[in-house]
């Protein structure tokens, strides 16, 4: 019982969530009616984008509570987060990816080499960056970015 006391004594001891980022009314929000769900598409990158966005979503900034949600199949997603430079065996599957998502739709280009093909540019086996390949939204800069930065477009993409 003295559990159950003190439980109800402490209260609620979360943190209050950061502040919303500039641009956080956009009609995407509106549309998407306050939550997401992300595909991730590594069309050709290092991995280090990758690994930022696994902490993302993980518990210490938690892009979930903000109503941001990865799933498995683009024709459940929402949102693109496409890593890397598009390459040339990439180009055709991500606009299929990006094909078979519902309206309303974002793509988002996440890190450096997604925006402008960063250390990869001019390599032989390089597409182009992804605005090359498909319409971008939005865009994370960083090489790699960080994960705050991914989580704030996600918030300004929720507008939560």
């Amino acid at each position: 019982m003295s559990l159950l006391r003190k439980i109800r004594d402490t209260g609620r001891v979360a943190e209050d969530a950061p502040p919303r980022p500039a641009g956080s009314g956009s009609r995407a929000a509106a549309a998407l009616g306050g939550s997401v769900q992300v595909r991730c598409v590594d069309a050709g990158s290092c991995n280090g984008c990758e690994i930022e966005i696994a902490a993302a979503f993980g518990p210490v900034h938690d892009a979930e509570r903000y109503g941001a949600r990865l799933v498995a199949s683009p024709r459940h997603a929402d949102v693109a987060l496409v890593t890397g430079p598009v390459t040339r065996n990439m180009a055709e599957p991500l606009r299929r990816t990006v094909a078979a998502m519902p309206r309303p739709r974002l793509v988002m280009a996440v890190g450096d080499c997604a925006m402008n093909c960063g250390e990869f540019a001019g390599a032989y086996g390089v597409e182009g960056a992804v605005a090359d390949v498909v319409a971008v939204d939005v865009q994370v800069a960083g090489c790699p970015p960080q994960p705050e930065k991914i989580v704030a477009a996600l918030r300004a993409v929720t507008g939560r």
